[in-house]
């Protein structure tokens, strides 16, 4: 049996007098832990995005004089390899891994919503056809697929966006399938359909809306998923090319032994803010899950 938290239990009893909205955003504060992971994720937002504009280090700048020189009052995160600012580099390298996490995820949510609420209404051959799609989607691993076409085609920035969202939109489209097939047997949609309203516009103006909350807990930890496999493939060196900075593109500059042991300064910024940001996407989501659906909330 489910057990409301007690959060639930009183949002459920103001039901009458607060909006749906309201109530999702009253059980959300409640959630500690996602409103942690909230902070988090804007203030790394504003760093990686002002962040450049006051230090404004050339994170691209080499410098042989300064190598591998630890933090110092001139460059407070030390220098790596070639000289350059590890400071500057990590703010820099926010800007792209987080703006790759949220295009990547943005596309594969719309794809997955469209086609899953396509599927969820039409039925039929149009389901089968999608539903097919999207298992041979899922029988491709996603780093396999992404480094292979790395491999041919060279590391390129969009390259890696759209090859991340196309491989990642069959979570959504599963989500959102099913609650269409739900929705679409509701009196509301077959009194609309009754009062002659087309296909196109019961998607739009009514399944959709009603998908949208969950699709958003679908985006956050996609998008969790994202920036991780983003800096893999940057730590592999399939990622953004260099000399562009990324997380995890620094870590693959800090992959010998002698730097993992003796010079932290060169791998551990990188490595903290990757790890900061994917349990705060997290922990957001998790948030989100709770406020959409309370009867989730322990």
């Amino acid at each position: 049996m489910t057990t409301l938290s007690p959060a639930a239990a009183q949002d459920e009893a103001a039901g009458k007098s607060l909006s749906p909205r309201r109530l999702a955003w009253r059980r959300f504060r409640s959630h500690r832990l996602a409103m942690a992971g909230l902070v988090v994720l804007v203030l790394l937002a504003l760093v990686s995005a002002f962040g450049p504009l006051l230090y404004t280090v050339d994170p691209d700048a080499v410098d042989p004089l300064l190598y591998r020189e630890p933090p110092s009052a001139g460059h407070l995160f030390g220098t790596d390899s070639a000289g350059r600012d590890v400071l500057a580099r990590v703010l820099a390298g926010g800007r792209v891994s987080l703006t790759i996490g949220l295009v990547a995820s943005m596309l594969a949510t719309v794809l997955g919503v469209g086609l899953g609420v396509t599927a969820g209404y039409l039925r039929g051959w149009t389901e089968a056809v999608l539903s097919r799609i999207a298992e041979v989607f899922q029988s491709f691993p996603t780093l396999i697929v992404i480094i292979v076409a790395a491999a041919f085609l060279g590391p390129d920035v969009w390259l890696l966006v759209l090859s991340l969202g196309f491989m990642q939109w069959t979570q959504a489209y599963r989500l959102t399938r099913g609650l269409t097939l739900s929705l679409r047997e509701q009196d509301s949609i077959e009194a609309v359909e009754g009062l002659g309203a087309t296909p196109w516009r019961i998607v739009r103006k009514h399944l959709v809306p009603a998908v949208l909350p969950q699709a958003a807990v679908s985006f956050t930890l996609l998008m969790a998923t994202v920036i991780m496999t983003e800096a893999a493939l940057s730590f592999l060196g399939l990622g953004v090319p260099a000399p562009t900075a990324t997380w995890g593109g620094m870590m693959n500059e800090a992959q010998q032994l002698r730097i993992l042991g003796s010079m932290p300064w060169m791998w551990a910024p990188p490595g903290v803010a990757i790890a900061l940001t994917v349990m705060a996407v997290n922990f957001v989501g998790d948030g989100l899950r709770d406020a959409v659906d309370p009867r989730q909330t322990r």
